[in-house]
């Protein structure tokens, strides 16, 4: 039988958010493979956990992955911690899960801190549901890149939640709300840290703010989704200028019957399915 691979969440900060589920899980495993052993060892001394310890990050992931496979496979029992937070979440963590499900191996998470949902419980913003995009590409790696996921969340109605670093923050705030406009967003920092804060506010102010004042700390951004209203607004606007006539024969075109066309031009423009069959008998009164 094959062993089992545990992903332990371990604190983003307070020590004291440590289960103790967590700290039995480490002390029994017959290894931990940490994204960073060096600040891991620290973790494991003041909970006196002696197991032995490898390194699994994102420069060894893949190559990494098949040895930590290979040892499951002959009945190890591994543990997965991240730097901090629960592992898998913005981490190469997901890379192990994925090739543990192709080789058959058990995987068990061991639940705690999580940067992304306590920031956005505490927020004050909309939690029902939300869009996790963790970093945003960096503009000088992959500018393309990055503004095709801003345009992608210009649209976004759920709520959105990033992660960002000090140095990196005004830029992000900046291009944000260039691209979102002057949305809701609640900027916390430092989670479970003696220097925690919570800054509810929009994202004009937020970037005069971060213009006279210089980011420190870890930031995680949950900003307000789009409004459903506007995003109704916009569409409304859209179909006013494609006539019923263009908006019939888009529909098809895609091979779609006419009563299917009909039903799916009066749900898109919010209008009678009546009107629609009205308008459309007109136009092929006129064509005869």
């Amino acid at each position: 039988m094959s062993g089992i691979l545990y992903l332990v969440a371990t604190p983003i900060g307070n020590l004291e958010d440590m289960t103790y589920r967590a700290v039995r899980i480490l002390q029994e495993a017959d290894e931990i493979a940490a994204e960073d052993t060096r600040n891991s060892r620290k973790l494991l001394t003041h909970f006196e956990i002696h197991t032995p310890m490898t390194s699994y990050h994102e420069f060894n992931k893949y190559e990494k992955a098949d040895v930590l496979i290979g040892q499951l496979l002959e009945g190890k029992t591994i543990a997965l911690i991240t730097d901090a937070g629960t592992p898998g979440i913005s981490d190469p963590g997901e890379v192990l899960v994925m090739r543990c499900y192709e080789a058959g191996v058990p995987v068990v998470p061991v639940p705690g801190a999580c940067a992304a949902v306590n920031a956005l419980v505490a927020s004050g913003q909309a939690t029902r549901r939300f869009a996790f995009e963790a970093f945003l590409p960096q503009e000088k790696q992959d500018k393309k890149e990055r503004r095709r996921m801003l345009e992608e969340l210009s649209r976004e109605t759920r709520t959105i939640v990033l992660y960002e670093a000090p140095h990196h923050l005004l830029g992000t705030l900046e291009d944000l709300a260039k691209t979102l406009g002057d949305r809701p967003v609640t900027l916390c920092k430092e989670l479970t840290k003696k220097h925690e804060s919570f800054l509810k506010t929009t994202l004009f102010a937020a970037v005069e703010r971060f213009r006279e004042e210089e980011p420190r700390g870890e930031y995680v951004l949950v900003i307000a989704g789009k409004p459903e209203e506007e995003v109704r607004a916009e569409e409304a606007s859209r179909w006013e200028q494609l006539s019923i006539e263009a908006h019939m024969k888009q529909f098809l075109g895609e091979g779609l019957s006419e009563k299917e066309a009909m039903k799916a031009v009066a749900a898109e423009r919010g209008i009678p399915k009546r009107e629609v069959y009205q308008a459309w008998l007109e136009v092929k009164g006129n064509a005869e």
